[in-house]
């Protein structure tokens, strides 16, 4: 046998870890560190190593709404799963009172209403998305602050031993699962620091920050603001069982940028895959964009405003023009801005286009995953309309 002094390369991962990582950064923007947590602990999942007896991670995502938190579970979900819905949602807000936890586990043997209550939290429903070939389970504690007491103390077991006793006495296998909690505890004072109201650096720290041109001082200020707020929140039991904290950066004007990208091409994969069977292609110019993120940015309530912007001025004026038959199959449309109206503005520069010509024209520089039905999609769509798109 001979003797190596072969460096190895301990920050490569592996191909699976790789392709997770990959469609991650499609959909997520903005937010690496979070991105970087999860491909760790699914990488260590991946080569045997994860803990016995817990969880394969569990993560909590703090920061400020609109950020992307829930948005990065889901995302997850729709690579590894193909379903961004396979997601067993637990929203914390109906769950502030002790007794509301039956509903979870449902009621012990002799309560009136036992045999009709359906815990949210059996067997059956944590494995209701395993395939053959992935067998993990998905869990959201979303908003996890506004939970009582009893379902933080009903977490410490499923955190730390990744079981949990039904009212029946059944016992949940939580090992193949990944537990994710958000929370918006901390945003006041993230946004405190990013917009200080006095002096003349005021606003400098956020156009820094927004900017992704962040002294690393004011970066580790902001992170360490939402670790204080949560552990003046939770018990340190409760925090001590949390694999990975990470604290979601506040989404400033590139990242916005990114996502209306992101946002609009999905836009034109939902025309693709519509039940009318008449896809056609829209593009936006710049002066569109721009008026789009002006209506849309909104550092309160990040990427969230930006949707609602979107559909309010480009979505549902589409969705006019489909339904008056002014668009058809097969169409280009040009959306550009008009000062003088100060709206959007919509023309038709093309008809009858062959649908292989549509699927060029779509930017996909920023697109779904691969694996998801919609990115899917825009590959069947010369199969489904025969090379031609038809005209109604």
């Amino acid at each position: 046998m001979g003797r190596l002094n072969k460096q190895l390369d301990p920050t490569q991962t592996g191909f699976e870890a790789e392709r997770l990582e990959s469609d991650l950064r499609k959909r997520i923007i903005g937010q690496d560190e979070a991105i970087d947590q999860i491909i760790n602990i699914y990488q260590t999942h991946l080569a045997g190593m994860s803990s016995p007896g817990r969880p394969i991670g569990n993560f909590l995502f703090m920061g400020p709404t609109g950020s992307g938190k829930t948005r990065l579970v889901e995302a997850a979900a729709e690579s590894l799963m193909g379903d961004a819905r396979a997601v067993i949602k637990i929203d914390c807000a109906e769950f502030q009172h002790s007794h509301e936890i039956a509903k979870l586990i449902g009621s012990p043997p002799g309560y009136l209403g036992h045999r009709e209550t359906h815990p949210l939290l059996s067997q059956e429903v944590l494995n209701q998305y395993h395939t053959e070939r992935i067998k993990l389970s998905f869990v959201l504690f979303d908003e996890i602050e506004k939970a009582s007491d009893a379902l933080w103390n009903l977490l410490l077991g499923i955190l730390d031993k990744a079981t949990l006793t039904l009212g029946d006495n059944r016992r949940v296998d939580f090992s193949r699962a990944l537990i994710f909690m958000t929370s918006n505890l901390g945003a006041g004072e993230m946004s405190s620091i990013l917009r200080p109201n006095l002096g003349f650096g005021a606003g400098e720290a956020e156009r820094q920050y927004s900017s992704g041109i962040v002294d690393q001082k004011l970066g580790d200020k902001v992170a360490r603001a939402g670790l204080e707020a949560a552990r003046r929140k939770f018990s340190p039991e409760f925090m001590n069982r949390i694999d990975k904290t990470v604290v979601f950066k506040a989404l400033g004007a590139p990242e916005l940028r990114k996502i209306l990208t992101l946002e609009l091409n999905i836009v034109q994969q939902r025309i693709f895959t519509s039940a009318n069977g008449a896809p056609f292609v829209f593009s936006v110019t710049d002066a569109a964009k721009d008026y789009l993120l002006r209506e849309g940015t909104d550092m309160k309530y990040g990427a969230r405003h930006l949707k609602r912007s979107i559909d309010r001025n480009l979505v549902h004026p589409l969705s006019n023009l489909i339904a008056t038959e002014q668009v058809r199959g097969g169409d280009l449309i040009r959306v550009d801005y008009e000062p003088a109206q100060g709206r959007l503005t919509f023309f038709k520069e093309a008809e009858d286009m062959p649908a292989y010509a549509m699927v060029q024209m779509v930017d996909t520089s920023i697109a779904p995953p691969l694996g998801s039905f919609a990115a899917g999609a825009v590959a069947e769509i010369p199969r489904a309309v025969n090379g031609k798109a038809t005209r109604r």
